[in-house]
């Protein structure tokens, strides 16, 4: 039976949350952050009388914290744990349907956002949903996507344990158009005229980092997932109004996955990688103020005259200036103050140079060395490049989250689906059953590894080289070792090699003529 909650329970639940972060000065903390990065370093200072540039040092570091941890593209292979040739089969197909939706759901490109998100703000979440409205050519239409939610719009059951599918329950914060909202709410089976009692809310605003301030038009709807006999549960409500009743998703873990950049202890929020240099980017800001001031007001002469003589001056060429009494006695002179200390620009120096190289982002790290020795600047870059090895093995759990989640969702959903089986020249088109053939009686193992372009490379060579020594001597198993993208047809040129291979075998010895020797055996008699 399902339970599910009275709206207004949920949204105390939302509240419970919402005070939590409040308590810990997470919105505060995400909004000074987004603006440091994006370059609103600024806002709030009154001084309308210094120039306010902006050295971005945190943008550049945290923009070479994602092409670092991206850098390498992550592969995904399925491995069956009781290894039978059904199971490896099914493996193969669960591989390449898990790969097709990576691809359409475009979630390698939306988890670069997860890890900016979570590199600026903390944490970053990748939701996922299934959508029965997506062509697919299939039996059964639908497909699952996925949207990045903002960590201010997530709450947990339990907010100081940060392990998600261990949560009590999880609510998600969406803020969407009143009309639209009234229609979801229409078409899960509330009549028009009480779709029309839903309304917009304005409180969330109070705590809502969007740079669009006006909710005459949105409302929030809480998306509530909670477990229940063994799988996940699901409601839709806004603050008085249920939009979708409670329905069992089938789902054994919670449809979404969360990367944090550094664990907190008792709380589900990480910590973002600038919170703590943004007082190092005000000092470099400020110092570089007070420089331009300073350059503005003393590198330029001052004109200086005699007032009681000369009743006014100008600078303009040819013009006249009125003079009283003697004008020998009427001398302007130039006058020029103090240089400013060369220290300044030092520290303003040192303080950027501190700060890149403390978040692991030195000049060699950066390229920004004269190329003189290759190997101290290759074995330099992998060692700066080593601070961030924590956050890429938490990018690659979060990627094995998201794919489990991904297995689940697909086993439920999907049901009889037309399938591609064998590669290249052996493939044909058949049809699996996703629900039937589950992922959990698979027992399949998720490895998630490099796939990057210089790993196939170096592997073709490494097999090059195993065949040119003799180490390999079979040609069939040095071809099942290069990368497909490497050899077109390879099954196809594979198979022709056994094939030539069984009718060699099969075909008798040819005994030599009558009156010719054979070695071993001399002449006849």
């Amino acid at each position: 039976m399902m339970t599910g909650k009275r709206p207004e329970e949920v949204w105390q639940e939302y509240q419970k949350g919402v005070s939590y972060n409040t308590g810990i000065d997470l919105y505060e903390t995400v909004k000074k952050n987004e603006n440091f990065f994006i370059g609103k370093q600024w806002e709030g200072v009154n001084a309308p009388d210094i120039a306010k540039p902006v050295i971005n040092v945190l943008r550049r570091v945290v923009n070479y914290f994602i092409s670092m941890i991206v850098a390498d593209d992550i592969g995904i292979a399925f491995t069956p744990f009781i290894a039978t040739e059904k199971r490896r089969k099914n493996a193969e197909i669960w591989s390449r349907e898990v790969e097709k939706v990576i691809e359409l759901a475009s979630i390698k490109e939306k988890s670069r956002d997860v890890i900016r998100n979570a590199a600026v703000d903390g944490d970053g979440i990748l939701y996922f949903y299934f959508d029965p409205t997506v062509e697919t050519g299939q039996l059964m239409p639908g497909g699952i996507n996925c949207e990045i939610v903002e960590n201010t719009n997530l709450f947990f059951g339990n907010p100081h344990m940060n392990d998600l599918q261990k949560q009590p329950y999880i609510i998600i914060a969406l803020r969407k158009n009143i009309h639209a909202v009234r229609e979801e709410a229409i078409e899960h089976g509330m009549s028009r005229s009480e779709a029309m009692e839903i309304l917009p809310d304005s409180e969330y605003e109070s705590y809502n980092i969007s740079r669009n301030n006006d909710g005459s038009e949105l409302a929030t709807v809480l998306v509530r997932f909670w477990r229940e006999n063994g799988t996940v549960h699901a409601m839709k409500t806004t603050r008085d109004k249920t939009i979708r009743a409670a329905w069992d998703t089938q789902y054994h873990r919670y449809p979404m996955a969360i990367m944090q950049w550094e664990k907190v202890k008792n709380s589900y929020h990480g910590v973002a990688a600038i919170t703590g240099l943004i007082p190092n980017q005000i000092s470099i800001n400020q110092l570089f103020a007070m420089a331009i001031h300073s350059a503005k007001a003393n590198a330029f002469p001052k004109t200086i005259y005699d007032a009681t003589k000369i009743s006014a001056w100008t600078n303009k060429v040819g013009q006249a200036i009125g003079v009283v009494g003697n004008p020998n006695e009427a001398v302007a002179s130039s006058f020029r103050g103090a240089d400013m200390s060369v220290q300044v620009m030092q520290l303003i120096e040192k303080m950027i140079q501190y700060t890149l190289e403390f978040m692991g982002a030195s000049d060699a790290a950066l390229g920004n060395i004269n190329p003189q020795n290759t190997s101290a600047i290759i074995a330099t870059q992998k060692a700066s490049a080593m601070p961030l090895e924590l956050q890429k093995l938490a990018y690659n759990r979060f990627t094995e989250d998201y794919v489990r989640t991904l297995v689940d969702m697909i086993s439920v959903d999907y049901g009889l689906r037309e399938v591609q089986s064998g590669e290249d020249g052996d493939a044909k088109a058949e049809y699996f059953n996703f629900s039937e053939e589950s992922a959990v009686e698979l027992s399949l193992k998720v490895d998630i590894g490099s796939a990057a372009y210089w790993s196939e490379l170096m592997q073709v060579q490494t097999m090059d080289n195993l065949f040119t020594k003799g180490v390999i001597s079979d040609v069939i198993t040095y071809l099942e070792g290069i990368p497909e993208q490497y050899l077109r047809n390879k099954s196809r040129i594979i198979a022709k090699l056994k094939s030539e291979r069984e009718m060699t075998q099969m075909q008798p010895p040819q005994m030599p003529p009558v009156g010719t020797s054979m070695p071993g055996i001399g002449y006849p008699m």
